[in-house]
């Protein structure tokens, strides 16, 4: 009898026992144990992972070093009231952000929170902040070409849908100026346009939304903002949430992406900050030895994918800046080796007034001229040899030596393809635009026109085509070749144009 009430005991302890442990639920807690900054050192967090979110009282942090005995956690705010001995708490959630058509239009921090005043943002999916970028098998060649607007970069640098093109050049040289002219290229051309801002001044960014709403330009964009009085954390891991965002297109809706970093300086500074209070040893120039993956894990995540991976493609625009035009700094030649090409601005040439002032001399595209327009490989070779010869040839005039006749005739063309080179800021122009003024300058329509009004005669043949030749501008946007009717009718064009200019100034 004793042994049946023992029994029957014991099987309702273990009933009890089964519904404690069942509703139950683990929580892993750290504690802090240092603050540098930043960065928090804590430790008792054995299972935590890489890149996972961690919270410290109301403040967020990412987990970004797993050391034997601690980790070190970025907080992505001020540590406010944060003191050691606090309790850390894992989330268990890769830090990650929102993804969707619902970003169209909208400035977000890197997290996914509007800094618009707008609604808050809902989406069906969330991506991973760090995504392993495609394998070589998924991709495909770059063969279309990516319009930038700009003649001196359409012609003479090509980007081809899916490079990564590196801007480079001193402070207030027109980098960005560069990158929002690609932008409002894309108006109307299905392109999504990212532009993500480290470490820039907050009203610099707002001068670059307020260009993209009065271009109606913010309908296909998305700004991803980090400013310059942000945490170092966040400044880190702006870049990478606004691939993640741009990767969505890309692969869910197939469509093409550009992206444009301003700027990986900053970055790579803000990497460097949180790197050294983590007492990573630092390397060349205090940077720790591992910017270089920094930067390459990041930048290799832009390309074109096969039909059956998505079909979409990302263009990377990163930017970055230069001390006194020295290009062989640590940063700058880091990122020469991963991206595709390099568009280098000199100050020199946009003190003389050049604008966009890129040195064509060591600017170069890998990838993109085989992405070029058929109409405009026919103009964009004699060009270029002949902007080449010029510079050689001015050089070498400045010594007073007596010229012959061709090379006087050179020099004019030069000067005028100089000329032609030369655009205003917001005023991106399409290809066919580009291709008629080029082919009448290639030709020596405007030679005989003054250097000061060869950009005035050149808008108006640009205006002229329009109304005159609207049919050629449409074939050469529509892929087709620079046939010898076209070029017939450009001449034409072109002559008449200046053929009034000389007529109204004669005497």
């Amino acid at each position: 009898m004793l042994n049946e009430t023992v029994k029957d005991a014991m099987n309702e302890v273990e009933k009890i026992s089964k519904k404690t442990r069942a509703s139950v639920v683990s929580e892993e807690v750290g504690e802090v144990v240092e603050i540098i900054g930043n960065i928090v050192s804590c430790n008792g967090l054995a299972s935590v992972k890489m890149d996972e979110l961690v919270q410290i009282k109301n403040s967020v942090g990412i987990v970004i070093n797993l050391d034997e005995d601690r980790v070190g956690v970025v907080l992505l705010d001020s540590p406010r009231d944060i003191e050691a001995g606090d309790k850390v708490k894992r989330t268990g959630r890769i830090a990650d952000v929102p993804v969707g058509d619902e970003l169209l239009g909208r400035v977000l921090d890197p997290l996914g929170n509007p800094l618009d005043n707008g609604p808050k943002i809902k989406t069906k999916e969330r991506y991973n902040i760090e995504r392993e970028a495609h394998p070589i098998m998924e991709r495909r060649e770059v063969s279309v070409p990516l319009q930038t607007g700009l003649k001196a970069i359409d012609a003479i640098i090509p980007i081809g849908r899916g490079q990564r093109e590196l801007i480079l050049g001193d402070r207030q040289t027109g980098k960005t100026a560069i990158a929002i002219d690609t932008i409002l290229s894309q108006k109307d051309t299905g392109v999504i346009c990212i532009y993500c801002a480290i470490g820039q001044r907050g009203d610099s960014v707002a001068k670059v939304i307020d260009v993209l709403k009065q271009k109606d330009c913010m309908k296909n964009s998305i700004v991803v903002v980090a400013s310059g009085e942000e945490s170092p954390g966040l400044l880190y891991i702006a870049p990478y949430a606004a691939t993640s965002m741009a990767e969505y297109f890309m692969e869910k809706e197939g469509k093409d992406v550009l992206i444009i970093y301003d700027n990986l300086t900053q970055h790579a500074q803000a990497y460097r900050q949180l790197s050294l209070f983590l007492r990573r040893p630092p390397g060349r120039e205090a940077y720790p030895g591992d910017i270089f993956y920094v930067h390459s894990r990041l930048l290799e995540r832009s390309t074109r994918l096969r039909p059956e991976f998505g079909g979409g493609s990302l263009t990377a625009l990163p930017i970055c800046e230069t001390l006194a035009e020295n290009v062989s700094a640590y940063i700058p030649t880091n990122l020469i080796s991963i991206t595709d090409g390099q568009i280098f601005l000199s100050n020199t040439i946009f003190q003389k007034g050049i604008i966009p002032a890129i040195n064509i001399g060591i600017s170069v595209s890998r990838v993109g001229s085989k992405a070029q327009l058929p109409a405009y490989k026919a103009v964009a070779g004699d060009m270029k040899i002949s902007y080449s010869q010029f510079e050689e040839l001015e050089a070498f005039s400045k010594f007073g030596t007596q010229l012959d006749d061709e090379t006087k005739k050179a020099l004019v063309r030069g000067e005028r393809i100089r000329e032609t080179l030369k655009q205003s800021q917001y005023k991106p122009l399409k290809a066919s635009e580009q291709i008629v003024v080029i082919y009448a300058t290639n030709i020596g329509v405007f030679d005989d026109v003054p250097v000061d009004k060869v950009v005035e005669l050149q808008n108006e043949l640009i205006t002229l085509s329009h109304s005159s030749i609207p049919n050629v501008l449409k074939e050469i946007d529509d892929g087709a070749k620079l046939n010898d009717k076209f070029k017939n009718e450009i001449k034409k064009l072109a002559e008449g144009v200046v053929k009034r200019f000389l007529s109204s100034n004669k005497g």
